[in-house]
């Protein structure tokens, strides 16, 4: 017996021994196979959506947050191996459903953008007049007596009597007498200009027309008052004299203001004015008139920052034809920016990291990929999108959040850390010897998009600059740190490229340091 059973032990050791020494390939297939088994005979694995770190083999509530825990199945149609390399994540359609994941094309369309802020009513500068009393002396009468009457340019406001203005007058006369009683030419021309000094005495001093003064020449009556009249069209908005008061020389007796139109000033926030445009239009409504929509444009921007406020303050024109604006009066303002042919997203699409926006899109059937993109005009419902993506790709709109919880749970390491479809992007185009070079695209329109970007310390950096507008500021860029300074022709894109040898941050300004952009390097 126990020959026997000796004889059994060693030939068990020879089968284990023979097993130990066989082909290698032939054991990893036994091995995976083997762990191909393990995951689909695993037990349930229920987790909690908002919370990856939340294990339990039987369903139930989340101790953290109290949500339902969600089952959490193994596709069996893409192995593990292969979801790591590309670095996707994929869902069941059970997991789908129930993940709310929806997904839609990137398209091309017209953006809005709508920038709020609220302003007040006032009166248009070139629309204003004031009238002052040219000379001292009496008014003998006011045609116009009191505050908020319309008048009509030309239309006589007073009389004033003045001993200095009988003076001149008769000056005048005694002129033209002495120049019509000349006898010599040399006597004659000597009259002549004491007859033109009068009449610009007149004229120029006492504010006489050239009717008036001819009038006097041909009649040699002398008049004791001037009338003074309207100098424009429009309301009295400030009387200061009374019938029979004596004035000073520059008293200032009426003003009068033209209220067919308007000046709007609206303060617009610092992060909104690469958004504003001269000519863009501008709508506004009131509390008085709450159903009615008044429309102007934009015609001047402060070129100083409020700093209390952090606000710029706008200048917008509007049209009072029908009189319903008052000044001083509050108008809460919505200027209107409309860019064309812009690859448009919806913006529950885009997940912020901190660091950078990324967007899954859907690559195959319920397999998700992550996309670093780069936001440039963006609402509250949309964004634009200016690198990242392409017109076409399935993106996922809602869902997105549970999705990058099922990443981190199929890839512990994290999904969102460097996206296979960025580094496929970098060694498509550039040969594997080459060194990488990272590529920033800015469009300059106003302002600079994106205003910040980030780059790596030691790599180089390539900088395209495309210069929509033609305005004076944008005209060139610079580089102070660098010693670049580089001019930007309109419509047309300008290269700058540089390696970065330090960490920290490269500012670049306009050619008048009025639009800056920044470069954090890490």
């Amino acid at each position: 017996m126990r020959t026997i059973l000796l004889f059994s032990g060693l030939y068990l050791i020879l089968v284990l021994s023979s097993c130990s020494r066989s082909n290698p390939d032939t054991k990893q297939t036994q091995t995976d196979s083997t762990t191909v088994a393990m995951i689909s005979e695993a037990k349930d694995d229920y987790t909690c959506p908002m919370h990856p770190s939340v294990h339990s083999d039987k369903p139930g509530a989340c101790p953290i947050c109290g949500m339902t825990l969600v089952k959490r199945l193994v596709q069996r149609t893409t192995s593990e191996s292969d979801l790591q390399s590309i670095r996707a994540v994929s869902l069941s359609p059970t997991q789908r459903v129930i993940a709310n994941v929806s997904t839609e094309p990137v398209k091309r369309q017209t953006l809005k953008k709508e920038i709020t802020a609220v302003g007040v009513v006032d009166f248009a500068e070139p629309n204003q007049a004031k009238v002052s009393a040219r000379f001292r002396g009496r008014i003998e009468k006011l045609y116009v007596s009191f505050t908020g009457e319309v008048v009509r340019k030309g239309q006589p406001l007073f009389d004033l009597y003045s001993p200095d203005l009988i003076s001149a007058e008769q000056e005048l006369i005694l002129a033209v007498k002495a120049y019509n009683g000349s006898a010599s030419n040399d006597m004659a021309s000597d009259q002549q200009r004491m007859l033109q000094a009068a009449r610009e005495r007149l004229r120029i001093h006492f504010g006489m027309t050239n009717e008036q003064i001819v009038e006097i020449e041909q009649t040699k009556q002398l008049k004791s008052t001037m009338t003074f009249n309207s100098p424009i069209s429009g309301t009295v908005i400030a009387k200061e004299v009374q019938e029979g008061q004596y004035v000073e020389e520059g008293m200032l007796l009426y003003q009068l203001v033209d209220l067919s139109r308007f000046w709007i000033y609206v303060e617009v926030y610092e992060k909104d004015i690469r958004f504003i445009k001269l000519g863009q239009s501008v709508g506004i409504t009131t509390e008085a008139y709450p159903d009615e929509l008044f429309k102007g444009q934009v015609t001047f921007i402060d070129p100083v920052i409020n700093t209390d406020s952090r606000t710029i303050r706008i200048r917008t024109e509007f049209v009072n034809s029908a009189g319903k604006l008052k000044p001083q009066m509050y108008v809460k303002a919505v200027i209107q920016m409309v860019k064309g042919d812009a690859l448009v997203i919806p913006a529950s699409a885009v997940l912020s990291t901190g660091k950078r926006n990324v967007v899954w899109v859907e690559v195959k059937p319920n397999t998700f990929e992550p996309r670093v993109v780069t936001l440039g005009v963006h609402t509250d419902s949309q964004c634009e999108i200016m690198e990242g993506l392409n017109e076409g790709d399935v993106i996922v709109v809602t869902g997105g959040f549970i999705i990058d919880s099922e990443s981190q749970l199929q890839q512990p390491s994290g999904a969102l850390d460097e996206p296979r479809s960025n580094a496929i992007a970098h060694s498509e185009h550039k040969p594997v010897s080459a060194p990488e070079v990272q590529e920033i695209k800015i469009t300059v329109d106003g302002a600079y998009t994106p205003e910040i970007v980030h780059v790596q310390k030691g790599k180089p950096v390539r900088m395209k600059f495309y210069r929509e507008d033609n305005s004076e500021c944008t005209k060139e860029v610079v580089f102070k740190s660098l010693n670049i300074r580089k001019a930007l022709p309109s419509k047309k894109t300008t290269v700058i490229e540089f390696t970065p040898k330090q960490s920290g941050e490269i500012v670049f300004v306009c050619g008048e340091d009025m639009v800056r952009g920044k470069v954090v390097v890490k």
